[in-house]
């Protein structure tokens, strides 16, 4: 079963549709999140330079990670066109990946976000922050009283974090599908990992558990080419 086949309603983006903490909010397929009144633009867990990190330790995987990523990236940014852009951390996929990555590479990174508030938040695969790239760096950042911060935090209202990749697992009889998914509540948004760094964890894993109450979250599921909100009760159990 696609999702795209599923009987769920389809995101709406408009000014009735998602809000968080008061903010209309665009659920992007690619794990991007938009603010629109903000101009504001939210990744998370971009990871570049996977592959090289993987390299630096002896193990092969094909080296086309950081290409994909960025252009993944400049498509996103191409359709919102924003004035900021928040990273969520996890920004590189190692402490030496920001300074290590090829000259094209940051280039294209910095071509992305000239003339644009670009705010690096640290996590815990790049605690030291960026090197050599545009931008502000931040443990976590606030802007019109939301907050940006890697790691959910378990405390406080209107955070936005990534770390833990959700996802989500719809089933119907005889067929199920798992998606990587936003979640949302009252008080806090999981970005899912961007675009090409996928997989994850699923919401009832309990590495969850206390950061939602259940009864207020939204999922939002990605599929191919849009993003689907169902109720977290709705899921697999």
């Amino acid at each position: 079963m696609s999702l795209s086949t599923a009987s769920l309603e389809n995101e709406r983006f408009d000014d009735t549709g998602p809000r968080f903490a008061g903010h209309p909010v665009v659920f992007d397929c690619s794990g991007a999140l938009f603010f629109q009144a903000l101009s504001l633009l939210v990744v998370s867990d971009l990871h570049l330079e996977r592959g090289a990190a993987h390299a630096r330790r002896g193990f092969f995987v094909p080296p086309y990670d950081t290409a994909r990523q960025l252009a993944s990236l400049s498509a996103v940014i191409a359709r919102y066109r924003p004035a900021r852009v928040v990273s969520l951390g996890d920004n590189f996929h190692d402490r030496v990946g920001a300074r290590e990555m090829a000259d094209d590479h940051r280039a294209a990174l910095s071509a992305l976000a000239a003339g644009r508030d670009w705010v690096w938040i640290n996590g815990n695969h790049d605690p030291d922050g960026v090197s050599g790239l545009p931008g502000r760096v931040f443990d976590e950042w606030t802007c019109d009283g939301l907050i940006f911060r890697h790691e959910p935090s378990r405390r406080g209202k209107a955070e936005i974090c990534g770390h833990l990749h959700p996802s989500a697992t719809l089933s119907r009889p005889g067929k199920s599908v798992r998606r990587p998914c936003f979640a949302a509540d009252e008080n806090r948004l999981i970005l899912p990992a961007f675009a090409t760094t996928r997989g994850g964890l699923d919401l009832r894993h309990r590495a969850f558990a206390g950061l939602f109450d259940r009864a207020a979250l939204t999922v939002h599921m990605l599929g191919p080419d849009r993003v689907y909100a169902l109720p977290f009760a709705a899921l697999a159990g």
